[in-house]
Formats: C-alpha cells, structure tokens, sequence
C-alpha cells in the first residue's frame, strides 16, 4: 500500500462512522445524500452564472451561500438523529432531504433560466419549467436587482440566448 492509498484509507475509517451517525447507512441514505450535493454544485453553477449574467454577483451573498449550503446538507442529519430518538424508520431524514432536494432543483432551474439556458429547451418543456418556478424566479430576480443587477436580464449585451 502506497502513501496515497493510506491516506485515503485513514480519511475513509474516520469519515465514514461519522457520516453514518449523522445521516445513517444504506444505499438509500448515500444515494439520497449524493443526489442532494450532486444538485446543490448544479444549483450553484447555474447560481454563479446567472449572477455573472444579470451583474449581481456578490462575494458577500456567495460566502452567504456557502453556509446557507452547510446548514441546509445539517438539516437531513437533525432529521436522522429526530428518527432515533423517535425510533421512527427514516421518516423525518426522508422528508427533510426529499424537501430540500425539491426546493434545490427548483432553484437550479430557476437559476438556469435567469442565465438565459432556457433557449437549449423545447418551447413547451421552457414553459412547464417557467411555471413550475416562477415564484422562485421572480423571487432571484427581486434579490438580484436589490443587489444592483440590471433591470433587464434582456438588456444585457452578453446575453444572446433569450427569448423573443
């Protein structure tokens, strides 16, 4: 065994029992666990371009982001150690990060939109999605020009991918 190894190794028997404590075991939690990070990074890649786009990105806002992200990946662990203490099977870590998940791919797409990536789409799948997120929208959009954005996202000379 090399250095590398051994240190992933070491990283592994310290990572994993803490993880399981926190979130509980099975392929069910990893999977649920890696589909919420997995659409947390989406979020914040479509996050950090559609504010780059409209002229809103803010360091202050993104460091806020960071532990909005660290509190929301907390909020699945409470709801497992809720199920111990309940013994209930899952119940509350099922409903808190089925809720999260929800709210985060609402936002990616929100987000996706705002940075103008709704033209890859076919017009009725840009229509469900733009109904389905709308509220969620006009709130990014509020914050966004609060934050000294453009008025107009279609204003933007970078922008080429709107709509008409």
């Amino acid at each position: 065994m090399n250095k590398g190894q051994a240190l992933i190794s070491t990283a592994g028997a310290f990572v994993v029992p803490i993880f399981e404590y926190l979130y509980g075991a099975g392929d069910a939690v990893l999977t649920a666990m890696m589909a919420l990070l997995f659409f947390v990074a989406m979020d914040w890649i479509s996050g950090i371009r559609a504010a780059k786009k409209d002229f809103s990105y803010a360091s202050k806002y993104g460091i806020d982001g960071v532990f909005r992200t660290f509190f929301m990946l907390a909020l699945p662990a409470g709801g497992h150690l809720l199920d111990i203490l309940f013994n209930l099977p899952g119940l509350f870590f099922g409903a808190l990060t089925a809720g999260l998940l929800y709210h985060v791919i609402q936002s990616m797409v929100a987000n996706a939109l705002r940075a103008g990536w709704g033209a890859w789409l076919p017009l009725n799948v840009f229509e469900s999605l733009l109904s389905w997120v709308s509220s969620e929208l006009d709130k990014k959009i509020n914050r966004a020009a609060e934050r000294g954005a453009i008025a107009n996202v279609a204003d933007n000379p970078e922008n080429e991918t709107q709509r008409e």
